[in-house]
């Protein structure tokens, strides 16, 4: 064929798919069908129409009898030039076309070779070519053509201004900077929100406004595990809009797709990427593939084109698709998904990085980052404290001929036995071949320690805690031990993973809800997207080398959350999560964080990397080869009760021959053989030679599913990377693990010496604005009160972002700065421990103790010093009720008559008892505590 006749024919094959009768002119029936497309229509050359030089278009698209639409198709080879050839396109559209009334010019507009396709609605405001996967299908001219406007004018003039109502700065910044974008047909634009700062609200209330103001017919919200998919689900559900007094899924169709079949009547669909992939390439996928995370997942170096059209899903399925965690799932095979709808693309992340901002053209329409919303008060900080211990650092040895624990990686089965050999390990072989229960003993140990004497001293409960651990085995053992050493029952601390017995869901809603537990452990189900707003501590026991993987497990911990719902969980809490705690036991703040892992080197890559990618459609030829040549090394390394432990596994195949299929299905002589009895099934004559590539790529990808189709099981995956490792793991109970550092970083200890200096710039820059602190620099601050209004006014002020400062937090800071000069660290703050603070930041004390302990103090001086002067001491009632009005200045800065109604003065009896007590001296002893015990 000519190069021209190549790609006509390959445009007769994609019109035919999407739903179109391909016809020549000579044999035109425009009753054939709805949708009829006619090859070398002729224009009428006495209409003096210009037809740009030719005297028929390539093809002319008819929808019910009227022409809508014209084609024009060049070869491949023009593909890098069919900007050029739209002018042409828009003269034929203009043409009158023979035998036809002429009216006005053709709609819609392509340019097409047999490879690319470039479409124009001529309607749409500034009309642009965009480049689409495939051909639309009639009757989504027919409804477009019925519609007054196009989505695009729409966008541009239909959106009405943003109620503000009850959103953030950020989430109105947002909507605001994608409306603009999408007003201007920018095809791609990308939110970037910090972590907490409300994204998906953020998404949920644009994907509203599209519906019911854009006029959009469908949109995809695109995840990229199954537990994302729920929660984004739970909060449309969740969703009233500002201008209606319904459910987003009262007004709206909301679809979590489970299967491959779209609800013709749903608005909305929220899908894993994984499940979309396999219903556009046609493969089908087991549900634990949307459990694996595709951070997880390397970036495939070389991926067929395995998305192909598919009519009951459509190009124009969508008009949005709004990608969360878009940082992680839009690369490579991916990005295949996307490519093939003919969509506006909405990214939603809180880490992007290089490949994201070019992905999205570097449209970035809201830009919020981690530090701005920490300092807007929407999320909180965190800061670091390290454990180190000998063995985390530098592993151990256990010598030839000692006795211990041998235990099976699977069944976790125990025996007795002498080890064969001298064993050195060192840190990364920790919790895999090697389990070292003192070092696990240790961090947990350390952590509790740093938790109830440095980090929160006040609390009567454990913080709310997530471990990160290795594998779901190194999970366990955390458990069992963390159990162990804070003495507590299985509610106290549960494992959070999709391989989890108990069910995830529920265990994950009792973390965030309620009491118990109090420790999560897990390894990957809630390292990213999660919501668990009362944790306030992240304790690292695996190590994180990709940097966007790491921000997003950082970002569990950085919720905001206020002083009731804390409380809800955290009794003892007595005021809003202010911080969180990263407890650093593996050095994972120091390692070297790359920006996205590569699959450039395939030998690097380990078994069960392999094995999750084919089982997420990864399937390119250097992946499949990859994981079939370590599976032919893996048969020569195994016993014969493990391969048959395998065989079983795989519905009676065979390691070996598991391995071969895989390396056969690349084969190129076995891949053109299926080729061609391929095309003698569908009656197509073929040789070797004349084989196109698409049906080789078929070929191949027939051989690669089939082979590949055991490793969709789960349960053969983990039994293979079960196995793969050694079958023991060797428990050492001989080396016994020592601390080598614990405590603050140094980006604590920075940050520390930060929040002294900004609570140091504060008092100075405001000392005539707020009366609390005029109390102090204006002399003779004796001749003053100070009233807890003027402390509550300064708290407020310190407290409010851009500062931060809570006394809980400047405290912590002084402890970290000036320790030798600071006292109380075990003791719960009180807002008057503000006063104690002012006055060693301004040095009036050399040292820093709580004000109540300053108080009792300043009180036994007072008390002495009366007693000394006096005919007769103080009576035991009297200095009762005198210790009395102590407690009540040491918690709020003074006393008046009008105090003797509250608690524990209204108990004794009120003033009236006091006046008893004391008589006339009652005012005089008042106004002397009041100036004496605070001053």
């Amino acid at each position: 064929m000519k190069p021209e006749d190549q790609a006509r024919t390959i445009i007769d094959q994609k019109l035919a798919s999407a739903g179109w009768i391909v016809q020549d002119f000579k044999a035109i029936n425009l009753g054939a069908g709805n949708g009829v497309a006619v090859r070398e229509y002729p224009f009428d050359k006495d209409a003096g129409t210009k037809d740009a030089g030719r005297p028929q278009a390539d093809y002319v698209l008819f929808v019910d009898r009227e022409p809508v639409g014209v084609i024009e198709a060049k070869r491949d080879e023009e593909g890098q030039n069919l900007t050029v050839h739209e002018t042409q396109t828009e003269g034929y559209a203009a043409a009158k076309l023979k035998w036809r009334k002429h009216g006005e010019p053709l709609r819609f507009l392509y340019e097409s070779t047999g490879q690319i396709i470039h479409f124009t609605d001529s309607r749409d405001p500034h009309p642009r070519a965009r480049e689409i996967f495939h051909f639309f299908r009639p009757q989504m001219l027919v409804d477009w053509a019925h519609e007054p406007h196009t989505l695009r004018y729409r966008l541009a003039h239909a959106m009405p201004s943003l109620p503000e109502r009850n959103l953030r700065d950020c989430q109105i910044n947002a909507i605001n900077g994608l409306e603009k974008s999408l007003a201007k047909n920018h095809p791609r634009a990308l939110v970037h929100m910090a972590t907490g700062a409300g994204k998906t609200f953020t998404a949920i209330t644009s994907v509203y406004r599209l519906l019911k103001f854009a006029g959009a017919r469908r949109i995809l919200f695109l995840v990229d595990t199954r537990n994302l998919g729920k929660q984004a689900h739970q909060e449309f559900m969740a969703y009233t809009p500002p201008d209606d007094g319904r459910k987003f899924t009262e007004l709206y169709n909301v679809q979590r797709l489970a299967s491959s079949r779209i609800d013709p009547q749903a608005q909305v669909c929220i899908s894993t990427i994984q499940r979309m992939y396999a219903i556009l390439s046609g493969e089908a996928i087991d549900d634990s593939a949307e459990d694996i995370s595709l951070a997880e997942i390397p970036q495939a170096g070389k991926q067929p084109k395995l998305v192909r059209y598919n009519h009951a899903v459509p190009i124009e399925t969508f008009d949005f698709i709004v990608i969360d965690e878009c940082h992680r799932s839009i690369y490579n095979l991916w990005k295949q998904v996307l490519d093939y709808f003919d969509a506006f693309l909405i990214g939603l992340t809180a880490t992007p990085d290089n490949r994201t901002y070019g992905f999205f053209n570097e449209n970035v329409v809201a830009e919020y980052s981690y530090e701005q919303s920490v300092l807007d008060g929407v999320n909180v900080g965190y800061e670091v404290y390290e454990i180190e211990t000998a063995i985390t650092r530098a592993g151990a040895e256990v010598n030839e001929g000692e006795w211990v624990d041998h235990r099976d990686r699977q069944t976790r089965k125990k025996r007795w036995a002498e080890t064969e050999e001298d064993t050195v390990y060192s840190s990364t072989d920790l919790d895999k071949s090697v389990v070292n229960p003192s070092q696990i003993r240790l961090v947990i140990q350390t952590m509790k320690n740093a938790v109830e004497t440095r980090l929160f001293p006040e609390r009567k409960e454990v913080p709310k805690t997530l471990i990160f651990a290795k594998t779901d085995s190194h999970a366990d053992d955390i458990i069992h031990t963390v159990r162990q050493v804070y003495g507590q029952g299985n509610a106290f601390c549960k494992k959070v993973t999709y391989k989890a017995e108990e069910d995830a869901d529920t265990i994950l809603a009792s973390f965030r809800n309620d009491y118990h537990p109090r420790i999560a452990v897990t390894v990957d189900m809630i390292a990213t997207g999660t919501d668990v707003k009362p944790l306030e501590v992240l304790l690292f026991m695996r190590d994180v080398r990709s940097r966007g993987y790491y921000e997003q497990m950082k970002g569990r911990g950085v919720r905001s959350l206020d002083a009731e719902s804390l409380k809800k969980v955290s009794n003892s809490a007595d005021s809003a999560k202010t911080h969180f705690w990263l407890i650093d036991a593996v050095g994972v703040e120091k390692t070297l964080k790359t920006e996205s892992r590569s699959l450039e080197k395939k030998p690097n890559l380990s078994l069960d990397t392999l094995l999750k990618t084919v089982a997420v459609g990864g399937r390119d030829e250097d992946t499949v080869l990859s994981l079939g040549n370590r599976l032919v090394r893996m048969v020569k390394q195994l016993d014969d009760k493990a391969q048959a432990r395998i065989k079983q596994a795989a519905g009676g195949i065979a390691l070996n021959d598991l391995a071969r299929r895989l390396i056969e299905a690349v084969d190129p002589d076995r891949v053109v053989a299926d080729a061609l009895d391929a095309a003698k099934a569908a009656g197509i004559t073929a040789g070797e030679n004349t084989l196109t590539s698409e049906q080789l790529d078929a070929a191949r990808q027939r051989r690669i599913n089939a082979a590949c189709q055991p490793f969709d099981d789960p349960r053969l995956r983990d039994l293979i990377e079960t196995i793969r490792r050694e079958r023991e793991q060797l428990i050492d109970h001989i080396n016994l693990d020592q601390i080598t550092f614990q405590g603050f970083s140094a980006q604590a200890e920075t940050q520390a010496q930060a929040t002294v200096q900004a609570f140091a710039d504060y008092l100075r820059a405001n000392k005539d604005e707020i009366a609390a602190l005029a109390f102090f620099y204006q002399q003779p601050y004796q001749r003053r009160q100070l009233t807890f209004d003027m402390i509550e006014e300064l708290h407020d002020a310190l407290s409010r972002p851009p500062l931060m400062l809570t006394t809980e937090r400047l405290w912590s800071a002084y402890s970290r700065v000036q320790a030798s000069k600071v006292d109380g660290a075990g003791t719960r703050r009180q807002l008057t421990d503000l006063i104690a603070l002012v006055r060693f930041a301004l040095g009036m004390d050399d040292e820093l103790h709580p004000f109540a302990d300053t108080v009792d103090k300043r009180f036994q001086t007072w008390i002495f010093r009366h007693n000394a002067q006096r005919a007769t001491a103080f009576t035991p009632e009297q200095t009762e009720w005198l210790r009395m009005i102590k407690d009540h200045i040491a918690s709020s800065c003074s006393i008046s008559r009008e105090d003797f109604d509250y608690a524990q003065l209204a108990a004794k009896g009120g003033l009236q008892k006091a006046w008893q007590v004391f008589g006339e001296q009652l005012d005089g002893l008042l106004a002397e505590m009041n100036e004496e015990l605070v001053a």
